[in-house]
């Protein structure tokens, strides 16, 4: 039994049967990526930045007035980090060092919660409050507030890059 090449080479029907395993393929791959996708949906990052955004919604005003008293002193901040640890610095419009009970900074990742902490810096000098410490390298926030007899006289974010050696990229 020999073939010829126009034998083998001669169109196929196309019946019944290709038609529903061509389907059943398609649709197969669709439930696949979906069930892939739904899969790092639910174990990574929820997006949530709040626990609870109506709540967040009602105190927004009370911030928003809070936040424009404190830029109106017109203080400035100045962060920076070495293997020793954290510094900030802050002064009044004038350049002088103001002085704090403590600086509190909140170290969040851009996305997730991995790794975030906080750190209280208390004074080393005139406007300037360290403490020890060192984060992974990597991209971070750092939300500082400083304090002053109970009340928050300053508050800033600041996006960070720190390095291997915990110092932080310009």
């Amino acid at each position: 039994m020999t073939m010829t090449l126009t034998a083998f080479f001669r169109p196929k029907q196309f019946t019944g049967y290709h038609m529903l395993a061509t389907i059943v393929t398609f649709f197969a791959v669709i439930i696949g990526v979906n069930l892939v996708m739904a899969s790092y949906a639910i174990s990574t990052w929820t997006g949530l930045v709040v626990p609870n955004t109506y709540i967040a919604s009602q105190e927004f005003n009370g911030k928003a007035a809070e936040s424009r008293a404190i830029s109106a002193l017109g203080y400035q901040g100045e962060i920076a980090s070495g293997p020793d640890g954290f510094t900030f610095a802050l002064s009044d419009k004038a350049g002088d060092p103001v002085t704090a009970d403590a600086v509190l900074v909140a170290f969040n990742r851009p996305v997730g919660a991995v790794g975030d902490h906080t750190m209280t810096l208390t004074p080393r000098g005139e406007g300037v409050f360290a403490a020890p410490g060192k984060l992974v390298e990597g991209e971070w926030i750092a939300h500082v507030s400083a304090v002053l007899d109970g009340a928050t006289i300053y508050r800033a974010a600041y996006r960070i890059h720190t390095l291997a050696d915990g110092s932080l990229r310009q």
